[in-house]
Parts: structure tokens; C-alpha cells; sequence
């Protein structure tokens, strides 16, 4: 240590030097936990972005998803509620939308609007279908059933519907007359929805000779006249009637009349024949 006057004391250099390395590494040391811990940030911050940005993918394809089964859940709709109109054999009339029972040459013409849910359908059917049997097979009267199913509409459920699409089955196997009787014979009190189950409408086609066959079951099960049922209750809705059912005798509502009786009509379609 040189302690001569005039001379300042310093610290030795290489303790100098020894500091100020120190403090230089742990500057350097410093920076880089700094740069660890900013890389880290980075890497979780843009892990964050790619799960946002990816819940925002997801939740827009989410919704396009749904907008997609909304969109097609409302064609369908549409779709099941008319379908394809298949048309029974031996439809006839506007839209071919009556099922004809008689001769075509017979004189006087008689248009039923009927729903096989309707009690007061079958009350009429019980009253008059003898003097209609009688008329159609003598050829002096024929007969255009119109199918309509408002009771579904009323009561709820498809029954009306299940059991007009099994008659225009039944017609598609030359057996509609037989068979519109049997429902009729055998309809559920009006709130029973019966006629919805397809086991009930073939255990009544066991009443027909020659009806319970596999194609009529497949035309029963796969609805295959369902879009023609519901064009033939547009038409109802659409015909300013009144209700079920609606008896049209040469175009007079004779179901309206409370003087008509199954003798006087007889008498009326005998007439019309002179």
C-alpha cells in the first residue's frame, strides 16, 4: 500500500474488478430471468388467444349447427305436414281427392265429408248406410267419400289421420267399402286417440276378407297416403262446411235437414233416377 504523501489511496483494482463482474452477471442473470418470464408470457398469452379464437370457431360453428337443424327441422315440418301426395287407386274429382263407391252411371250423386273420429259420422253411418248400400249396388246412386280428420285437430292426436290413410290403403286393395265400415263399427269414444296405433287399425283389417296383407301393413306404417289425407282436409277447411259430417245429395246438404230421414232419402235418389 503506498501511503506517500500527495498519493491517494484507491482500493485495489482486482477487487474492482471482482465487484463489478459480480454485478455485471447479475445484471446479465436478471435480464434473463426477465426474458424467460417474457417468453413465458408471450407463450401463455398466445396460448390464451388460441383458445379464445378457438371457442369463438367452435361456438360460431355451434350455432351454425343449430341455425342448420332449426332450418332443416322447419322443412321437414313442412315437408311431413303435406309430403308427397300419393293419390289412391281409383281416386277421382278435383285433386283426385274422392273415393268413388257405385256406378258411375247411376243418376243421383251423393258427397260424404267424413272423419272416422267423429261420433257423429258414425251415428250417420248407422242410420243411413243400409239405404247407401241398397241404392249403390241397385246402380241407382254413387258415392264420393271425402276424408277429412278436424277431430285430430280438436281432440289432438292422429288418429283421424292413421285411420283416413289405412282407408285409402284398404282402397288401394279394392276393399275401402268394407273397411270404412269396420272403423266405423269400432270407433274409440271421441277423446281415445285408438285409431293412432297401426296394431289397432290391422287388428281391425283382420275383419275384412283378403285385407290384412304385408303390402297393406308397409302402406299403413310408412303413411304412404298421409300428404293426400291432409290435402283432403285443406280442401275440407278450405270448402266453407260446417263441420262432419257434411252430406251432399246432388249438392243439397241433406244432412242439415231435420226432415230427412233413410226413407225419405231413399225416395229422393229414386227420383232423381226417373
Amino acid at each position: 500500500m503506498d501511503l506517500r504523501p500527495g498519493r491517494r489511496w484507491a482500493p485495489p483494482r482486482f477487487v474492482l474488478r471482482g465487484v463489478s463482474e459480480k454485478n455485471r452477471e447479475g445484471k446479465r442473470t436478471a435480464r434473463e430471468r426477465l426474458a424467460v418470464e417474457r417468453e413465458k408470457h408471450k407463450r401463455a398469452e398466445k396460448r390464451r388467444r388460441g383458445l379464445v379464437v378457438g371457442a369463438t370457431v367452435v361456438g360460431v360453428l355451434g350455432l351454425a349447427a343449430v341455425i342448420g337443424v332449426i332450418a332443416a327441422n322447419a322443412g321437414k315440418d313442412d315437408g311431413e305436414a303435406s309430403g308427397p301426395v300419393v293419390v289412391p287407386s281409383g281416386a277421382q274429382g278435383e285433386d283426385s281427392l274422392a273415393i268413388p263407391v257405385g256406378k258411375q252411371s247411376a243418376k243421383a250423386t251423393l258427397v260424404v265429408w267424413e272423419d272416422f273420429r267423429c261420433p257423429a259420422c258414425k251415428a250417420f253411418e248407422q242410420a243411413y248406410r243400409p239405404v247407401i248400400h241398397e241404392l249403390t249396388e241397385a246402380g241407382q246412386l254413387k258415392v264420393e267419400y271425402h276424408l277429412a280428420t278436424i277431430i285430430d285437430g280438436n281432440m289432438g292426436g292422429t288418429g283421424s289421420a292413421n285411420a283416413a290413410n289405412a282407408a285409402a290403403c284398404a282402397q288401394d286393395a279394392g276393399k275401402f267399402v268394407p273397411y270404412h265400415d269396420v272403423l266405423f263399427d269400432n270407433q274409440p269414444p271421441e277423446p281415445d286417440d285408438a285409431f293412432a296405433q297401426d296394431a289397432k287399425l290391422f287388428e281391425l283389417a283382420n275383419k275384412v276378407d283378403g285385407l290384412d296383407t304385408q303390402a297393406f301393413r308397409e302402406c299403413v306404417e310408412e303413411g304412404t297416403h298421409d300428404g293426400w289425407v291432409a290435402k283432403s282436409n285443406e280442401a275440407f277447411r278450405n270448402g266453407g262446411f260446417s263441420g262432419t259430417p257434411t252430406v251432399l245429395l246432388d249438392g243439397k246438404n241433406i244432412y242439415q235437414d231435420r226432415t230427412m230421414t233413410p226413407a225419405k232419402f231413399k225416395q229422393l235418389v229414386q227420383e232423381a233416377g226417373k
